[in-house]
C-alpha cells in the first residue's frame, strides 16, 4: 500500500527497521530539545502530514526501549490518527518516571502502525445470546 505523506521534518521518512516489523518509528521534529518533567505531557510533532485511505487508520504506540528505560509512553495508547485528519502528525508523550527526560530533535519516539478498520452500525435488542462466559471479566480465567 503507498499513503501519500508530506515530510516537513528534516528527518528521513518513517520505515521497518526490520522485514517482519509492524510499525515504523516516529521522530521528534525539534527546533530545540525538549526536557518533559516527571508526569509531564506534551504534544511532540513529527512534521509529518499524511492522507491515509478510506478503511484505514494510523495507530501511534509507545517504543517499549523508551517505556522501559525511562518511562516514556504515549498517553493515549494507541493514539488513532483517522483517514480524513490532514493535520500535522503530534504524538503524545508523556513521563512516568521520577526524572526529567529530554527530546532531541530526530530522536524515535513511538511507533506509527497503519491497520485496516470496520465501521459499525448498532441493532438494539432486549437481550444478548448466552455464551459460556458470559459476562466473566478482569481475571475472570485465574491463573
Amino acid at each position: 500500500m503507498q499513503i501519500r505523506v508530506i515530510n516537513r521534518s528534516r528527518h528521513p521518512l518513517p520505515g521497518y527497521a526490520t522485514a517482519q516489523s509492524a510499525g515504523m518509528d516516529l521522530r521528534a521534529n525539534l527546533t530545540e530539545p525538549l526536557t518533559l518533567q516527571p508526569l509531564q505531557r506534551a504534544a511532540v510533532p513529527t512534521g509529518l502530514y499524511i492522507a491515509l485511505p478510506d478503511g484505514y487508520e494510523a495507530q501511534v504506540r509507545p517504543r517499549s526501549g523508551l517505556a522501559l528505560r525511562h518511562g516514556i509512553t504515549v498517553a493515549n495508547a494507541p493514539g488513532t490518527i483517522d483517514a480524513d485528519y490532514r493535520g500535522e502528525v503530534c504524538v503524545l508523550l508523556v513521563n512516568l518516571s521520577d526524572q526529567p527526560f529530554v527530546i532531541a530533535d530526530g530522536e524515535r519516539i513511538a511507533q506509527l502502525v497503519v491497520a485496516r478498520y470496520e465501521q459499525v452500525g448498532w441493532t438494539e435488542v432486549d437481550e444478548l445470546d448466552a455464551t459460556q462466559r458470559g459476562a466473566g471479566g478482569f481475571g475472570h480465567t485465574g491463573r
